[in-house]
């Protein structure tokens, strides 16, 4: 899972980048980077770790230009690398520049078109610069000097049909403008926005609609699956759609964990599913625990607060605020390594001890991936005094690997892998545990917008609406995920600047 952002403006972007990055930054804190253009030429920084340790004042000052594009970097193929901090770029044909939020699901088949067919050369193990070669190598069959808008949406259209999976790319072409597009499924969120100036219009396209308010501009729409936006150097915007059989099938991890709260996806509100999660949720806690000796509901924060807010309410019951939060500290689940997940939990999480002691304790999470966080989560508790430790899930059981962008370890790493609810209570060590059921999480986030008749649930019941996902497929995803993969490819590169 990582976060886009490009601008077009009448003045220099690399503020409004840098800026709107900030606020993308729970999507990915391995590395990032900024790419702008002026005249004829890239500007590019780009590095290992978070938007502020990555940019400072002398670098903003060489990124010169009225329109360029941002990355917030999460790895799903379990490498560090600075050489896969995006964005990446080919000079032919004219010079592009490229940065992608998902993950391609037929990238070796397209690694082996692109050497054999294509005559193109990738020096990295990124899907990223795959899709990056495709996209040129389809804009070069063009073959010509003077192209527009029309030219760059066929190129997208032969991108559709030649790649598969999640993927919500953002790219840019020297002294042309700014392009994005989102896959045929919609499963990666693209919104775009407009903000007025004395110049007149300028435009933004991010991951999620609170990079554009934070930087002023006014929400106008999600990009629909499969269509495009390409915003001229002079602001101009022209959109089309560029695939066949398009089908808006939103990754509904997205609303459980990734995106944030105030943010506004396909027409939902993040925070209000997360509330309809909690409702839910208490109703399922009633019926399966009706004489429940509940004391008080505590959230994990910060994801699960909304939910665990709905279910104290309903449940009559006390909602107390038990885990105070470093913020500097990362998201534990994005991690790369179990060690470093392990020991990053009770740096990030302090408990106030006079919430537990003697208590009869809820603990709500948004979701249990692996378990190894919620077991020391629920032995904090514990140890702050607890008299009884209850576990609450707003999602279902996780028991399958997402394969569109989100860095879920293999199989058998999952703490559910061929567990009943209750063997997964007594792994974590929690006195009862509840999950969220995957019909009442889907009817929650789609009554915001129930145009909308299908989710990618993957990761909770295995089906995959790409259609290319089979044995093979996992064993090979089993060897990049799993955390001893992980631990021989951290690699901690330089950060670069570079004036193309």
């Amino acid at each position: 899972m990582c976060g886009i952002v490009g601008v077009v403006g009448h003045s220099p972007v690399n503020v409004d980048l840098y800026e709107a990055m900030l606020v993308l930054q729970h999507r990915g804190q391995d590395a990032a980077g900024i790419m702008t253009c002026e005249g004829g030429r890239f500007h590019l920084r780009k590095g290992n770790g978070l938007v502020r340790d990555v940019f400072y004042t002398q670098h903003m000052k060489k990124l010169p230009g009225n329109m360029g594009i941002g990355h917030v970097r999460y790895p799903t193929a379990g490498c560090s690398s600075s050489l896969e901090a995006q964005p990446f770029y080919v000079n032919s044909p004219y010079g592009i520049s490229l940065a992608h939020n998902g993950n391609l699901t037929n990238t070796e088949a397209l690694k082996n078109e692109l050497f054999m067919d294509d005559m193109r050369h990738l020096n990295t193990d990124s899907d990223t610069e795959a899709l990056l070669n495709v996209f040129a190598h389809e804009l070069n069959q063009l073959a010509k000097p003077a192209f527009d808008h029309h030219d760059i949406f066929k190129a997208v259209s032969g991108v559709h049909r030649r790649c598969k999976g999640g993927y919500a790319v953002i790219a840019m072409i020297v002294g042309k403008g700014v392009l994005a597009f989102r896959d045929p499924n919609g499963i990666r969120p693209v919104v775009y926005g407009k903000r007025e100036t004395a110049q007149g219009s300028e435009y933004m396209v991010a991951s999620e609609s609170v990079a554009l308010q934070a930087q002023g501009f006014e929400l106008v729409r999600d990009l629909k699956p499969g269509e495009a936006i390409f915003i001229d150097k002079d602001c101009n915007v022209h959109t089309q759609q560029c695939a066949d059989n398009a089908k808006l099938v939103p990754c509904i991890f997205e609303y459980v964990y990734f995106a944030r709260p105030d943010s506004i996806i396909d027409d939902i509100s993040v925070y209000k599913s997360r509330l309809r999660m909690g409702q839910k949720l208490v109703k399922k806690l009633l019926r399966e625990r009706p004489d429940h000796d509940i004391d008080v509901v505590i959230p994990i924060p910060d994801t699960s607060r909304s939910t665990a807010l709905e279910v104290a309410y309903h449940l009559n019951v006390k909602y107390r605020e038990g885990f105070i939060k470093n913020r500097y500290i990362g998201r534990t689940f994005i991690m790369p390594g179990q060690q470093e997940r392990k020991k990053s939990v009770r740096q990030k999480l302090n408990p106030i001890g006079l919430e537990f002691e003697g208590k009869n304790v809820l603990l709500v999470d948004d979701s249990i991936v692996r378990g190894t966080t919620s077991k020391q989560i629920i032995q904090m508790a514990r140890e702050a005094g607890a008299n009884k430790v209850y576990m609450a899930s707003a999602a279902p059981p996780v028991r399958y690997p997402n394969v569109y962008g989100i860095d879920m370890p293999a199989t058998e790493e999952f703490v559910a892998h061929n567990r009943t609810v209750e063997e997964i209570a007594e792994v974590i060590g929690a006195d009862w545990l509840i999950y969220q059921d995957l019909d009442d999480l889907i009817d929650a986030v789609q009554k915001g917008n129930e145009e909308i008749k299908e989710f990618d649930c993957s990761c909770f019941d295995g089906k995959y609406i790409t259609n290319d996902v089979d044995t093979e497929y996992f064993r090979k995803l089993q060897d990049k995920r799993n955390d001893a993969a992980k631990n021989k490819t951290e690699d901690q590169g330089a950060a670069e600047t570079i004036e193309l």
